[in-house]
């Protein structure tokens, strides 16, 4: 063993382990998701797979992240790629077996890395047994686990809820004569949380994989878990026609959605997680106004651990005043949970194609990184954005996202964060798999490949390891207060501090060199910058470098 292998050892232990009396492992975590299906295919059929995922755990270790979540791998038919399950106790055949995912866990514990994974408590695929009980008739043992209705006596939908793909939100089923609700596809009937056997049903589903070894949840679109009883139509939202995309976005989604009672199943599962020490969860809520909801969620450390929203996932720009709204409504306050932040995932387009032209996306993914890694909460990389990776560009004939392809072109949809991870430059499909892969690799991330990156030390990989890196020397961005002290259109600067550090940070968002004057600012000592210019210095300049970012100690 080399000193250096020894050194990063040390590392992952400790990040397993943290000592007694520090905060829990996931406070200030930094954790990579892994989308499957696309990362590493171990067996050249072009999909993703577990043992593909297994193989690459030692990358993302040296990463210096804390944690991986993995999207989901269980039975799925792949309508929606895995978030329309058919049977949530099992590995989906194409991402391999039980025990690839038990190898996958071994690994990546071995590595020091915690195991996070989706659990999707809203709806299942039409193929998942219970589905295929609850629609054969009104009388049999699961006729109310999923949300079924009758039409109007016209004939028509129980009410005006329309779904997130497009479309009213109801399909007719022949065999029981009335409609059942799907929030997402057709293909994807929503479960009735109200009911608790259904609930109990899916913490037996917790339960097996808390059992299994995983060290936390990411629990999707959590908000849509429950509906109204009443089925009241959606008043609507008065957005015009011409500024939307589909009939989803003319609503205020009052009572398809956000139902009070979804913190009394959270406090279930909390109950449930207590069980098993050192487990994380984190919830995704969506929608126009989520801060409430995200609050509620996490509130009073008997509900989950965290939460995120879609902040910065759809933004078109990243501003100083977008960020400081944001961190706003985490105040820290008592009985107020903890947030998490991404800025991109495989439901949005990459942040480095959205927040900049091409000659400026170098600088912008790392003034970016450094800006993730400093906010108070949890921070969520998603693979391919420690390459830098634009957006791939996927032609029509070559789309997969049941979204895009319904809502093309208004819609240019989620595969072009799903594209294939570029091992190897040299390589047919960039070493991601000698078989043609699901969705086609982008021309343009062959030169961004990891190999490629690997032997370039002015690169984005060796940015991002550097960062994270620093990033653990300063505990004040794990876990310290946030406050702002200065924000312009261009500059935003702020101190993350505990009661014995402080780390300061600043950041020019903007394309142009930006002045800087801070009260104090000699005092300051760079400990990690963007900035090529300021390195040798140490000391933050008085005029920022575009797109640039520093971190300094008193």
């Amino acid at each position: 063993m080399t000193a250096s292998q020894s050194v990063l050892q040390t590392d992952q232990a400790s990040r397993l382990s943290p000592a007694p009396g520090n905060p829990p492992w996931w406070k200030g975590a930094v954790v990579y998701q892994i989308y499957p299906r696309s990362f590493a295919d171990s067996n050249d059929d072009g999909i993703g797979d577990l043992a593909g995922c297994a193989q690459r755990m030692d990358y993302i270790a040296a990463l210096g992240v804390d944690a991986i979540w993995l999207s989901p791998f269980y039975v799925s038919p792949m309508c929606d790629f895995g978030y329309d399950v058919a049977d949530y106790c099992n590995v989906d055949p194409s991402y391999g077996t039980m025990a690839d995912f038990d190898h996958l866990l071994s690994e990546a514990h071995r590595c020091g890395l915690k195991v996070i994974i989706d659990l999707v408590p809203s709806h299942t695929s039409d193929q998942h047994a219970w589905f295929s009980e609850s629609r054969q008739c009104k009388t049999n043992p699961r006729a109310d686990w999923y949300v079924w209705a009758d039409p109007k006596p016209d004939g028509s939908p129980p009410n005006n809820w329309q779904s997130v793909f497009g479309g009213p939100a109801w399909e007719w089923d022949a065999r029981r004569r009335q409609y059942y609700l799907h929030n997402f596809l057709p293909s994807q009937p929503d479960l009735n949380v109200h009911n608790k056997a259904v609930q109990d049903a899916l913490l037996d589903v917790t339960r097996l994989w808390l059992d299994r070894g995983v060290d936390g949840f990411r629990i999707d679109a959590i908000n849509f878990a429950m509906h109204d009883l009443q089925l009241r139509d959606n008043p609507p939202s008065g957005r015009p026609i011409d500024t939307v995309t589909r009939p989803f976005d003319m609503q205020e989604h009052v009572f398809n959605q956000s139902h009070p009672d979804i913190v009394g199943f959270l406090e279930r599962i909390r109950r449930l997680i207590d069980q098993y020490p050192g487990r994380f969860t984190v919830a995704e809520v969506g929608g126009q106004d989520p801060i409430d909801e995200m609050r509620a969620f996490t509130a009073h450390d008997r509900r989950l651990n965290s939460a995120y929203n879609f902040d910065f996932l759809y933004a078109p720009e990243l501003t100083p005043d977008l960020v400081r709204k944001s961190l706003a409504h985490w105040s820290g306050a008592p009985g107020e949970g903890w947030p998490s932040w991404a800025f991109s995932n495989h439901d949005a387009p990459r942040s480095v194609s959205r927040w900049a032209k091409p000659q400026h996306q170098p600088a912008l993914s790392q003034t970016a990184l450094m800006l993730l890694l400093s906010l108070r909460g949890n921070a969520f990389i998603y693979q391919g954005e420690e390459l830098a990776l634009p957006q791939a560009e996927i032609a029509f004939a070559d789309l997969k996202d049941p979204e895009a392809i319904a809502n093309w072109p208004r819609i240019l949809g989620r595969d072009g964060a799903r594209t294939p991870m570029p091992w190897r430059a040299d390589q047919p499909h960039a070493g991601f798999s000698t078989h043609k892969p699901w969705l086609p690799v982008d021309p343009r991330h062959h030169a961004l490949s990891v190999d490629q990156q690997s032997a370039d030390q002015r690169s984005m990989l060796w940015f991002t390891r550097n960062a994270l890196s620093a990033r653990r020397a300063l505990p004040a961005l794990h876990t310290g207060d946030f406050q702002i002290i200065y924000s312009d259109a261009a500059v935003l600067a702020f101190v993350r501090a505990t009661q014995s550090e402080k780390t300061l940070c600043v950041f020019n968002l903007s394309t142009a060199p930006a002045p800087c004057r801070l009260p104090g600012q000699s005092s300051w000592r760079l400990a990690f910058t963007s900035d090529e210019a300021a390195r040798s210095s140490k000391v933050l300049p008085d005029v920022l470098s575009p797109l640039s970012a520093y971190w300094a100690t008193e």
